[in-house]
């Protein structure tokens, strides 16, 4: 009898290992979103012993490189986010899995989509299916040290750059140089990041990356033109303002070390301050204002918006892809502690209406904004496109080239790359 009580028991064990199930996902870093994500894990391991989650993060730069050579050698993560307009491929291209309905206990798509606001889950719907649930959607809006302003005569709150060219007139006042190295610059860009910042830019001037069919880029050249000439003064072979060649101007506007006034970035930023540098964020010597337009603008067109997605590997087993939604919708049902904890917003209807949102700083602003934006230019070809508009606005920038020269080069590649795709 004995025997049998042993190996029965050694049978239960083995039977206990065979059912584990073990997830991976591949995320980008977040010092703030990491211990309430890893807190997320050990609940739901705890609430599921057989599951064992293993959360991975790379640089947001990284991260994209490295899942592009997971999936080509089919090596994927089970779950991962990314941006958007790079997740979007992997959607064509039959990649991820559409979200488990029954795992969230909906009936349809529109239970879904009735959760989220009106075009939130637009981004990762194709053909007839909901491929991501979203951790976040993100616009940009300009932080702003209050106190630098106020050195060089200035009131942050009535003498903000409302347009383009006041952002010039500011910086130029804001700037502190050592020959020609910029000490201190007034404002700077979020290079690389074009199709979010850059593309709106030549939006507000009438010109769009494509045409209303989808087949043709680059269209009205004279807004290009007239963007690439913006940032060709902006630049150190003009006004000398600012270039990619600085260190990124979102990470140095945290340490109030008077090396940027201003900075492009999105609510999450203000968590980052309270994080790294309590005594500036406790300070309120900061504050957050709308993206600029053009003087002469003709549409009313706000920084994009961008979403980072939780997908599903269409190639893990069918139990997993099963257990990876439930996952994920077990995290992403805390929204208000993202908001609070992180500075993320999800685009969910209870979290909006909320008085958690409402009372968060600034969260005005950037919804207000997010109202006149749009997502980021979706397409397969998406980031081979940003890749161009990257070459065409640093070599005006960081090179002799002429905007017309520049314009023309990229026109040529991206139409180029559109007919690869017809």
């Amino acid at each position: 009898m004995k025997k049998v009580l042993v190996f029965l028991s050694m049978l239960l064990v083995v039977v206990s290992m065979a059912a584990k199930v073990e997830l991976v996902v591949w995320t980008h870093e977040d010092p703030n979103r990491t211990p309430l994500e890893e807190g997320y894990i050990k609940e739901f391991e705890k609430m599921y012993p057989n599951v064992e989650i293993k959360r991975v993060t790379y640089p947001s730069d990284k991260i994209k490189e490295v899942l592009l050579t997971a999936f080509a050698a089919r090596k994927g993560p089970d779950i991962f986010n990314i941006e958007i307009q790079d997740e979007y491929p992997y959607i064509v291209n039959g990649r991820v899995a559409p979200v488990d309905l029954s795992v969230l206990g909906l009936k349809n798509y529109n239970d879904l989509k009735n959760l989220y606001l009106e075009g939130s889950l637009d981004a990762v719907t194709y053909e007839g299916k909901i491929y991501g649930l979203p951790l976040e959607l993100t616009n940009w809006c300009i932080f702003i040290n209050k106190k630098y302003f106020r050195e060089v005569g200035l009131d942050p709150e009535k003498d903000y750059p409302k347009t383009w060219e006041d952002m010039v007139r500011v910086s130029e006042k804001l700037v502190i140089r050592d020959g020609q190295i910029i000490k201190r610059r007034g404002f700077d860009f979020r290079y690389p990041y074009y199709l979010t910042f850059f593309v709106p830019m030549v939006e507000q001037l009438g010109g769009a990356l494509f045409s209303a069919d989808g087949k043709t880029a680059i269209i009205n050249d004279n807004a290009w033109l007239k963007v690439l000439d913006f940032m060709k003064q902006w630049g150190p072979n003009g006004k000398n303002l600012g270039s990619p060649t600085y260190t990124a101007a979102r990470k140095e506007f945290n340490k109030d070390n008077n090396t940027v006034a201003m900075c492009l970035s999105g609510l999450y930023q203000i968590d980052r301050i309270k994080a790294e540098n309590p005594a500036f964020y406790n300070s309120k010597e900061w504050m957050v204002v709308p993206f600029p337009v053009f003087q002469n603008a003709v549409k009313d067109v706000r920084c994009n918006f961008y979403g980072h997605y939780y997908m599903v590997n269409a190639e893990s087993s069918k139990e997993k892809q099963e257990w990876a939604w439930r996952f994920i919708n077990f995290m992403l049902s805390h929204p208000q502690e993202y908001l609070t904890k992180v500075g993320l917003i999800q685009p969910r209807k209870d979290l909006i209406e909320s008085d958690v949102f409402k009372n968060y700083p600034y969260a005005n602003v950037f919804l207000e904004d997010m109202k006149k934006a749009h997502i980021v230019p979706l397409h397969p070809q998406g980031p081979q496109i940003e890749q161009l508009i990257r070459e065409a606005v640093e070599s005006v920038m960081l090179t002799k080239t002429t905007s017309q020269d520049a314009l023309k080069t990229l026109k040529k590649k991206a139409n180029d790359l559109l007919k690869e795709e017809q």
